[in-house]
């Protein structure tokens, strides 16, 4: 990771858990960022050629449960249709996120994640911009996901 990059995720060593801090400047930036992360946990690969767009309108009562119902929503497809995606093209307005995802069928998949759950999830303003705290449930461990918004470098942060 360089300082240069104005987006990203990246998996940080813990014994119990596996963790990922994920930064982006913008609200579209972070969900995208947070399923790349998700994605890459569960080691997913891809099937080359053809590719699947699928149009997404989701809704919930605030920003956490909109998080939740994207990633929720983004596993089902995983699990039910055997898609995963790597091109997002999002628009989050209040709470409201619509757009269009891409992707491929599921070629291997090594990991598991039970479900998207909303313990110890908060977005919370900070003078980054936004972070935010999470959990996957996954088969045998949990995961933590860390968000911000801006430089993950910056002031006051501890990793």
């Amino acid at each position: 990771m360089t300082e240069k990059q104005s987006s990203g995720y990246l998996e940080i060593s813990h014994t119990a858990d596996w963790a990922l801090k994920v930064w982006a400047p913008d609200l579209p930036g972070l969900f995208e960022q947070a399923a790349c992360g998700m994605f890459a946990l569960l080691q997913i690969k891809l099937q080359p050629g053809g590719r699947y767009e699928c149009p997404l309108d989701l809704e919930a009562e605030d920003m956490e449960g909109l998080l939740v119902s994207f990633l929720s929503e983004l596993l089902y497809l995983t699990e039910q249709e055997g898609l995963g995606f790597d091109a997002f093209e999002l628009v989050i307005e209040d709470d409201h996120l619509s757009g269009c995802i891409t992707g491929a069928p599921v070629e291997s998949q090594r990991k598991e994640i039970k479900a998207v759950t909303y313990h110890n999830l908060s977005i919370q303003k900070t003078d980054l911009g936004f972070e935010n705290h999470y959990r996957f449930r996954c088969v045998g461990f949990v995961v933590h996901l860390i968000w911000f918004f801006g430089n993950p470098r910056g002031n006051n942060v501890s990793w």
